[in-house]
């Protein structure tokens, strides 16, 4: 698949592949194993420009396309998928939707420091009763003379607790639904402000899920990013983009199940051979490699539509769903070549396993993606 790539996407993969391999990749299972934000690897992220790729230079950003971002996102998720959702979050999911619709001083205000990796970001969307269902959104925003007062609570927030800058979404008029629902830019430290509890999860445990309380939050009338009852908008547009880089992140989880699969296979002996000579092992190779190519091809169209500036949201469904799907097919055969090895945490396919699983979940589940395709097709 080299050849669909420009010189330059190839010189920037074999950057990060190393950073990922010397960087990330030593540290990953025990960040992992006691739930260690790699806050040293996201410095060094940011000196490299992995924090704002697909950003122009005058904001910081490293000023490269999607496609760079997407393959950057992979390599790094190969050696440590909470990483690379890290990264993502911060970067698909804030810088984005700043860079997107945000004024040029909320650009120059938010951007640099975030594109250099100093500040990180999160997107807060999710609520307790607000999932699949955005639209039930009941935080509240009131603007109260020059400020904005939010109100409500936000859950599963990815780099929750690290962020200095959050992306809200509250409703500004709960009887618009949708259409009320706006978008802002809250600062960590605001008043009424707060970190609630944070997530014990399954898998990418090298990250924080952080629950964000508003109590008479408040925030600059300035703040509001876009216009007021176009957030939900916002959101999915957002979203679109976001699903690339959780794509980008399953690719990662995949290939390097596929890689320890091939390692382990060929250094395996069973009935005086290795097992990599087997058909059923073959068989198992040929599937999850077939399954991880088709999977990078609908990553890769959907990245390329994006940078085109052409309409993605059924291809970004697409490639979600597909990389996810197999991210999860890719390391469940991985631990079955493994066999009882595999189920162990001397080796790295359990965590591949586990930290597989959120990527049909997480920024759209399976299900969901399946609904945005298909409505794309009925209309």
């Amino acid at each position: 698949m080299e050849y669909l790539l420009t010189e330059e996407q190839i010189m920037m993969r074999d950057m990060v592949s190393k950073f990922a391999k010397e960087e990330i990749a030593p540290s990953a299972s025990e960040n992992e194993k006691n739930g260690t934000f790699p806050a040293e690897i996201i410095k060094k992220a940011g000196e490299l420009g992995l924090m704002g790729i697909g950003y122009p230079a005058e904001y910081g950003g490293a000023g490269m396309d999607y496609v760079s971002y997407m393959i950057a996102i992979e390599e790094i998720s190969k050696a440590c998928a909470s990483t690379g959702v890290i990264i993502s979050a911060h970067s698909s999911l804030t810088i984005d939707p700043i860079f997107t619709f945000g004024t040029e001083e909320q650009k120059k205000k938010y951007l640099p420091p975030m594109c250099s990796g100093e500040w990180i970001g999160c997107h807060a969307l999710t609520e307790p009763g607000a999932g699949s269902d955005a639209g039930s959104t009941k935080t509240t925003a009131k603007l109260e003379g020059d400020k904005w007062i939010l109100n409500g609570t936000k859950h599963f927030i990815t780099n929750g607790a690290e962020a200095e800058v959050s992306v809200v979404f509250a409703s500004t008029d709960l009887s618009a639904k949708t259409k009320g629902i706006s978008a802002f830019i809250v600062d960590k430290g605001a008043p009424g402000f707060k970190i609630g509890k944070l997530e014990h999860k399954l898998g990418i445990k090298a990250t924080s899920t952080a629950e964000l309380i508003f109590e008479d939050c408040e925030i600059p009338k300035e703040n509001i990013l876009g216009e007021t009852g176009k957030g939900f908008k916002i959101a999915l547009t957002t979203l679109d983009g976001g699903r690339l880089g959780i794509a980008s992140q399953a690719l990662g989880i995949a290939k390097a199940s596929i890689e320890d699969a091939v390692k382990f296979a060929k250094e395996r002996e069973q009935f005086n051979q290795a097992i990599a000579n087997f058909q059923a092992i073959q068989w198992m190779l040929a599937d999850m490699c077939t399954e991880y190519e088709a999977a990078w091809m609908l990553n890769f169209r959907a990245s390329k539509m994006k940078d085109l500036g052409l309409r993605y949201t059924k291809e970004a469904a697409m490639a979600k769903l597909k990389a996810s799907e197999v991210a999860s097919f890719c390391a469940a055969k991985s631990l079955q070549i493994h066999g009882g090895y595999g189920y162990t945490d001397e080796f790295n396919v359990e965590r591949y396993l586990r930290d597989a699983k959120i990527t049909e979940i997480y920024e759209g589940t399976s299900e969901i993606m399946r609904l945005v395709i298909a409505s794309t097709l009925l209309k």
